[in-house]
């Protein structure tokens, strides 16, 4: 019933927003790489943050001030530069960020977030971070979006609408990510804001949990990088009562939207895995609790070996149960059952008779769902990959160069 409620709408900004995003020449590509987002008043915040433990100066200031009363107003990101593992001197640049902004703005420095994406031990150009700063106008278009891109292919962004007190609210949100993706929380940014209002302390225990399904659950390449982060804004600009628990009327309506919303961009940047061509989703059923299954769905899309098989249209279930084994996850070995794109592949743990031509056609969809059932509880796990290509070996062999 709820999520009948939630409609997902062309990309739009809540009230209160406004973003800019331009091209600064940090690094050598002529891409958009700067910019900010901002919200016309204290938006209340929470973030979620690499476990990686080279955490990148910008990451580590802008969890350092929403820790502080999680409160947030202005967020100023670059790519290109990933402000990571550069000492003392990264640590400076970031804070220089953030006081540049303040004084742009008029704001307290603790209302002022930084993120950088890019490349690792390299320092910002601050004399152009200056002038990028100065340029940084209010616009309401999607620019903020694509400065944050690196490898990506396309910006990741989306958007749902709901009623909360009979009133309209809008939770839209954008990232960026494409290699180093393993989130326990890769160089991948989220940011996603609201115009509900939402009671800091409680915003961030549902992005938490939010967080452990949807961009915990994506897998490209097995690396998590040292900048990510994923930060919620919410200003309360739609004028509705604030939610502070469980109990409030609107509170699985939006709690509903907010997951959506997290969902359809980790999904995203799966999708645009470096050099990849399908996204793959495997749903597990059958656990014997909820964390299981998502190891083991978690375990199946991060498979170099399966991963590959995708990208060659081979319908080797093999690599499947095999992945599955070398989990810690309670199983009955005696009868498992897999499924790929519709197929019936394997029952009772063994194979089932499946025309495996027409097997590898459906293979070579956009998308290949793996259906994995462990015949050990009643719990699900969900996660989300893409295929390991030739592309992905060309791309990272010469990042640096």
């Amino acid at each position: 019933m709820i999520k009948n409620q939630i409609k997902k709408v062309a990309f739009t900004w809540p009230n209160g927003y406004y973003n800019d995003g331009i091209k600064l020449g940090i690094g050598v590509s002529d891409k958009l790489d700067f910019g900010y987002l901002v919200s016309e008043v204290p938006a209340n915040a929470a973030g979620t943050y690499t476990t990686n433990q080279f955490q990148a100066a910008p990451t580590k200031l802008t969890k350092t001030m929403i820790n502080q009363d999680h409160q947030l107003q202005a967020v100023v990101m670059n790519s290109a530069i990933a402000n990571s593992c550069t000492g003392a001197q990264g640590e400076a640049d970031a804070h220089e960020e953030q006081q540049l902004v303040t004084d742009k703005l008029q704001l307290d420095p603790s209302l002022v977030g930084v993120a950088s994406t890019g490349l690792i031990g390299a320092f910002l150009p601050m004399d152009k971070i200056k002038q990028g700063i100065a340029q940084l106008s209010p616009h309401h278009g999607d620019n903020v979006t694509r400065a944050v891109m690196t490898t990506d292919k396309q910006p990741k962004h989306a958007c749902v609408q709901l009623e909360m007190a009979g009133k309209k609210v809008t939770i839209t949100g954008f990232a960026k990510g494409s290699g180093m993706i393993h989130p326990k929380m890769a160089t991948m940014l989220g940011f996603v804001t609201t115009d509900a209002a939402v009671d800091g302390d409680f915003l961030q225990q549902m992005l938490s949990q939010n967080v452990d399904t949807t961009f915990n659950q994506i897998t490209v390449d097995g690396d998590t990088s040292t900048n990510d982060m994923v930060v919620v804004m919410a200003n309360g600009k739609a004028d509705t009562p604030e939610l502070t628990s469980v109990d409030d009327a609107d509170y699985e309506a939006f709690n509903t939207g907010l997951h959506t919303v997290l969902g359809e961009l980790a999904k995203q940047i799966a999708a645009d895995g470096e050099g990849a061509t399908k996204l793959v989703e495997c749903n597990v059923s059958g656990a014997l609790n909820e964390m299981e299954g998502q190891e083991v769905a978690k375990a199946i899309v991060g498979s170099n070996l399966v991963k590959a098989a995708v990208f060659g249209q081979d319908p080797n279930w093999g690599r499947i149960i095999a992945t599955v084994g070398n989990t810690t996850a309670h199983v009955d070995t005696e009868h498992v059952a897999i499924m790929v794109n519709d197929v019936p592949m394997v029952a009772d743990s063994v194979a089932v008779p499946f025309d495996e031509q027409a097997a590898s056609q459906k293979m070579g969809a956009d998308k290949v769902v793996i259906d994995v059932d462990l015949h050990a509880g009643d719990a699900t796990g969900q996660a989300w990959g893409c295929d390991l290509t030739y592309n992905y070996v060309k791309i990272n062999a010469s990042y640096h160069t």
